[in-house]
Formats: C-alpha cells, structure tokens, sequence
C-alpha cells in the first residue's frame, strides 16, 4: 500500500509525537516536544459541539461531495440525493424530538447547554443558508451537465402538443386510477396527509359555490420523473439512459380536469409533510413484542407534523390553511424552489449510464481464504480480517452456508440488525435448521426504519423452525456477532464472526466495514456469554475479551484511556487512535480531554457527529479530529491504544455515543494477532489519516476545513488507493 510519506503514515505504531511529560521521569524527553497551555477544566458549554448542529456539518460535508466535480456527473447527483434523504430522516427524527422537548420541556441539557428553542432556531439558520447552496447546485450545475449528457428535466409547459397529448394518455392509463382527490370544506374534514409525501393543494371553482379547496397525493408507488414519449430509447428500442423528463407534480397538476370535471381548475400547489417517524414502544407494556412493533410501524404514517415544505409559488393564503389545519408553528413552514425533495433524485442518480458513474468494484477474495479449503480449516490455521468493500462479503455468507450442510456442526447463534431483502444470510440459517442444527438468531425488531423487513425475516425463520429473540427489554441488540458450534475430535470447538456491519450483501458493497474471522477460545467464550445474556435473564458483567455495553464498555475504555495517560507520564510515548462514526459521549469526550492534557497524541477520525473540540489551547491542543465522505459511507470503527508497545486495538459495532454505551447491546472485539493488528494498522488506518483528497478537518471554533496536500503533489484518495492495493491484512 502506497501512501504518503507522513509521520502517520509511516511511524504509526512507533514513538508518538506528543508533548513529552511536563516532568520527564527517567524515559528520555521526546525529540519533539510542544509546549502545552495551562490546563483548563473541561466541562463549560463551549467546550463541547452541539450534537445536532454537527450533525447538520456532517450532513454539509454530504452537500460538499455533490458539488465535487472530481466525482462522476451521475455519483454528484446520488450524493445530492443522499443529503435530502438524510435530511428527511433528521427532521424525522432528531427535529422531531427537539419539537417534543418544546413542547413537554426538556429533561436534560445537553453538554453544549442549547435549548430545544435554541437547537432549533441554529437548525434552521444553518438550513436557510444551506439550501441555497443546495438548490444552486441543482439548477446551476447538475441540471445543465445532464443535459449536455442527454438526460433532461423539463417543465411540463416546455412539452409540444403532441408530447402533452401522449402524456395525457399514460396519464389516464397509469396515472388516474391511483389517484384519490379528497375535499376540504365544512363537510369534509381536513384530510390526513401521510409522511414524505407529495401532494397538490388545488383550487376549484364552480358558478354556484365559489371558490373549494381539495388535495390530491402524488402515489409514492409512482416514479417521481416521467419519460416524455419519444425520448431516451436507442435504435433497438432499449432503454438508452437519457431522454426528457417531467416531474410527476406537473403531469397531474395538468390533467386535474380530468379528476374534477365540470369545475374549474383555478390552481394547483405543490408541498410535502414530514411526521415524527421515531416512534417508542412501551415494552413494559406490550404483551408481545413483535404486535407492539407491528402496531408502531402502523402508526408512523400518522405520527405529528414535524415539518411542511411548500413552493415559492403558493400563496400565503393556501399556505395559512396548511399551516391552520396541521397545527404548525411559522418555523415548521419551508418555502422552496423545486424540486420538493431532493432524495427522490435518486431515479437519476441510477440511470444505466455506466459511463456517468464510478466503475464498478471489484471485491477481492480474500487470499487466504481459499474456495478449496474448509472455512474451519482456515480459520483455525489463524485468524483473518475482513475489510469491505474492499473485500468480498462471500466470505461471511460461505461461513454460514458451509456451518448448515457440515454435519458436524451442532449449532449456530446469529445477531440481526438490519439485513435488507433477498438475504442469503437468513437463507442460509433456514437451511441450516432444516437440516438439523440448533439454530438461535436474534432479530432487533427496533431497527428504525427497517421494523418491516425484520418483521417478516423474524416470521419466516419461525416459520422454519429456529429460535428467535427479538431482543432485550430497554435496550437495543447492535452487536453484530455469529457463533458456530462445531464437534470436533470427541470436542466442541467454536468459530466466530463480529463485526462493524450488518449481515447485509447490499450494504457491504457501499459501507466500510470491518469483519473478524476467529476461533479464539476466550473471544468464543464470551460470545456465548453475551448470548446467554440476550436470550436468556443471565446478567454477564464480566468478560475476558470483549468489551460490552451496556455493562461495561465505557468504564473499559475510559480506564484504558487512563492507562494512556499514566503511561505517557512514565515514557513519554502516549498515543490513542480512534475511528468511529459518531463521538457524543461527555464522559468519553472529558476523559479524552484530560489525555490531551497529559501530552498524549490522540488522533480521531469522526465521520459524523463529534461533539468534541480539538486544538483548543489547554484543552485539547494534543488531539486532532478528522473526517472523511467519499465514495464509501466509512461505517468501521477501529480503537488503538499504543500502550507502552504492548498495543491494544479493538473493531466492533459501538460509537461513542450516550444511546450506544447506555441503551444498547454493544461488543468491541480485540485483534489479537499481532500480524493482523500490525496490518490493520498500516493497511486500514493509515490510509485514511493521510488522506488529502476527501478528508475535512474539525476546528476549535466547531467549523471543518478541507485537508489539503502539500504543495505540488497530487491529492491522496484513501477509498480509491485501497480498491487499486494489495492487502497487507490477507497475508500470512
């Protein structure tokens, strides 16, 4: 692996570059000492990021990629796609519950000390600002690239005759028969407009009564853009990836007499509601869990508005009647340019033109993973890592293939999360019980957003037989971990899997993440424990291996952090790397503070939220804090502890995070194999702490810059160097 000559890059694991101790004992001083400020105690509101507020610069940083024309055309728009996506879901969400705290009163305040009110009004300054960005690189940039490429976005007024004719048809054939007008009047109650959708407030007129009101929903079911006729097939007929497209608004708006004969068609307005999505079950409760989710899902369509998104063009009048009937605050209300919705730009951003996108990845199979050798037999030779999508997933889906036909095999226990649809992964296990073995799998019913898949993969492996939990009361099951139970030689010898990711196929392909292969006894062990714990009423607290939560996990990590910072004191070599998703947790942030303090160099890499200040003058001058968005949504989380040499460094599916160290079922596995941690160090990590070409670094005023390379050499991409490597993580 070629990268960067820098002092990450290449002394990784050697002696660390920070401050020597204020008072060396008898370690030599280090060759590059700094002087630290006056330490200052940690714990006044400025001295912590607002976690909303930096999950919205996350969410700029999304903005950012599509606005890179180092991208391909189709992969800006994806990006552009992605951020309304992610939009939608904050609103859903995290906006959501802020509104809840308005309105009931906030039972806490956060570190940074905002005030839901507060929070809100920030949210919604940084979004006015935002927007205009957003919807300059839509109609500024990307829409005039597409048509230079062939794919066009017209106003349906822009469309001949003859188009608007064979328009009407298709409208009348695919389009009329799912649409339901409801009216709006005295006699007629408001109508209940369901979340994310897309709707016309119209204006009728007749001679009799004046001026009605109705809304029609735009069918979620239906492609939001339209081909117009005659585009975008080639000389065979086939779908050629370009042609001329209308928004699906439009189309009906212009065919409404159709749905209102009779009555004149005075207007037609365009918004979209967002409900609060996060919905909480009562599991003391509930009788049967999987009814109370079943019944939750049901209900987020009806949750309370949380956000109205309307165009420029309704009058306030039209405005006021939504806003009146929703029961809406003015700071609810969004007026924007078109298009409403930006996540629905993905039916571009997939447009079969290879050509527009990135090239397709090529998953490696692991090399020491051979086809013509048993996973058991590869596993007990050593342990592997896996690194997606870098590596295949074929790998986890062998393992649980191979576990159902072997007949030696007594036993499997698997954790699910999120495993989306056409899982090979739940096949595998369905086979396996039908041929046999005992078999237990943990279903997380609470996955937000993914209730319906887990609802129905939860029923067909009952269906076959297995065991399924659907979790733990009051907490979550994040942990992703596989055991397999295998008789061998008169004994029983377990294989595990843990890993950053879901058993997920889909995902492996566009997530980093990090899977480890091993048949550790003790990491075995463990994994059993915390089954037992899941399954069962057993309250294992202590581990030999793993680091759990909710039990566990802060207070191991915060004394190994300690540890660092005595450490540094005797030898003057302390050195802490993290890479994680998100950092929000006080007691993990203050304890990485007083490390920062002590002279010890920590290097962080915080794809999303990091409520934590780096470079602050007595504070945190000793920590930096990056972060990388780029073709792959960086989902591993990697923690290394130099350790005085004696290196620690543990993969697992935790961020540090209050909901993920409090609420949750959580594992951090160590590496073990010092050949293995040694690659991931210098295969995995270091890459991505040199890169200069997706990398943003945080400030000590919250705000993020762009990491640039030095003068005259090339931009360094981590994503694009690892997919053209070799694999130090592979050899033997």
């Amino acid at each position: 692996m070629a990268y960067p000559e820098t002092a990450a890059a290449e002394d990784l694991m050697g002696p660390s570059t920070a401050t020597a101790p204020a008072e060396p004992v008898e370690a030599e001083p280090d060759p590059r000492p700094r002087r630290l400020a006056p330490a200052i105690e940690p714990g006044l509101p400025e001295h912590y990021n607002n976690r909303e507020l930096s999950w919205l610069q996350f969410n700029s940083r999304v903005l950012e990629e599509a606005r890179d024309s180092r991208h391909p055309l189709l992969e800006q728009v994806k990006f552009l796609s992605i951020y309304g996506s992610n939009l939608d879901e904050f609103f859903m969400v995290r906006v959501a519950g802020l509104v809840r705290q308005l309105e009931r009163g906030a039972l806490e305040a956060p570190p940074d000390g905002m005030t839901p009110s507060e929070q809100l009004a920030g949210i919604r300054s940084h979004l006015e600002r935002e927007r205009r960005q957003a919807y300059r690189c839509w109609h500024e940039d990307l829409l005039p690239q597409l048509k230079d490429e062939g794919i066009e976005i017209v106003s349906y007024d822009d469309l001949s005759a003859k188009k608007k004719r064979k328009l009407r048809t298709y409208f009348k054939r695919d389009i009329f028969p799912v649409l339901t007008p409801l009216a709006f009047d005295p006699s007629h109650p408001f109508p209940h407009v369901s979340n994310l959708s897309l709707n016309l407030a119209v204006v009728i007129r007749d001679g009799s009564q004046g001026e009605r009101f109705a809304r029609v929903k735009v069918p979620q079911v239906l492609p939001r853009l339209v081909r117009a006729p005659g585009s975008g097939r080639d000389e065979l007929g086939l779908d050629s990836g370009r042609g001329k497209f209308v928004w699906i608004e439009e189309l009906i708006a212009a065919n409404l007499d159709l749905l209102f004969p009779g009555f004149e068609i005075a207007a037609a307005y365009t918004f979209r509601v967002t409900r609060d999505a996060d919905l909480e079950v009562e599991e003391d409760e509930a009788g049967d869990l999987l009814t109370a989710i079943v019944e939750v899902v049901g209900q987020r369509h009806f949750g309370s508005v949380v956000r109205l998104e309307v165009r420029e063009d309704m009058p306030k009048r039209i405005r006021a009647i939504l806003e009146r009937n929703m029961g809406l605050a003015r700071f609810q209300v969004d007026t924007l340019p078109s298009p409403l919705g930006f996540a629905d730009l993905s039916e571009i951003a997939f447009l079969d033109r290879p050509e527009l996108r990135d090239s397709a990845i090529r998953p490696v199979r692991h090399a020491a993973l051979r086809s013509d050798e048993s996973l058991f037999e590869a596993i007990r030779r050593r342990d592997h890592l896996l690194y997606h999508p870098y590596d295949s997933f074929s790998p986890v889906v062998r393992l649980l293939q191979e576990a159902a036909a072997d007949p030696d095999v007594i036993a499997i226990k698997q954790t699910l999360y999120r495993v989306g649809a056409n899982s090979p992964v739940v096949e595998a296990l369905m086979e396996a019980r039908q041929k046999g073995k005992q078999v237990s799998v943990l279903v997380e019913l609470k996955a937000r957003f993914d209730e319906e898949y887990n609802i129905g993969w939860a029923r067909a492996l009952e269906a076959a037989g297995v065991h399924v939990v659907y979790g733990v009361m009051g907490l979550k099951t994040h942990a992703k971990m596989c055991l397999v139970v295998r008789r061998e030689a008169g004994k029983l010898h377990s294989y595990v899997h843990v890993a950053t990711g879901n058993y997920n196929p889909v995902t492996a392909r566009i997530y980093t993440d990090i899977g480890l292969l091993t048949d550790d006894a003790e990491i075995a062990s463990d994994v059993a424990k915390l089954f037992n714990a899941i399954t069962g009423y057993v309250r294992e607290e202590r581990y030999s291996r793993l680091l759990v939560a909710p039990d566990q996990m802060r207070r191991e990590l915060i004394r190994r952090i300690d540890r660092e910072i005595e450490g540094h004191r005797l030898r003057g070599d302390g050195r802490l790397i993290f890479k994680m998703n998100s950092l929000v947790d006080r007691e993990c942030i203050d304890a990485l503070y007083r490390a920062s303090q002590a002279g010890v160099e920590v290097l962080l890499q915080v794809r999303g939220i990091c409520c934590l200040r780096p470079g602050v003058p007595g504070l945190s001058e000793n920590i930096s804090v990056t972060s990388i968005v780029g073709r792959f949504l960086e989902h591993s989380r990697l923690y290394y502890f130099r350790n005085g040499g004696d290196e620690e460094l543990f993969t697992g599916s935790a961020d540090l995070m209050p909901r993920n160290l409090n609420g949750r079922v959580e594992l951090l596995c160590p590496i073990l194999d010092p050949g293995l941690r040694e690659a991931a160090l210098r295969d995995i990590l270091a890459p991505h702490l040199v890169d200069t070409a997706n990398c943003r670094r945080l400030e000590p005023d919250g705000g993020y810059s762009r990491v640039e390379p030095e003068a005259g050499d090339d931009p360094f991409d981590s994503q694009r160097a690892l997919l053209q490597g070799s694999h130090g993580w592979h050899q033997e």
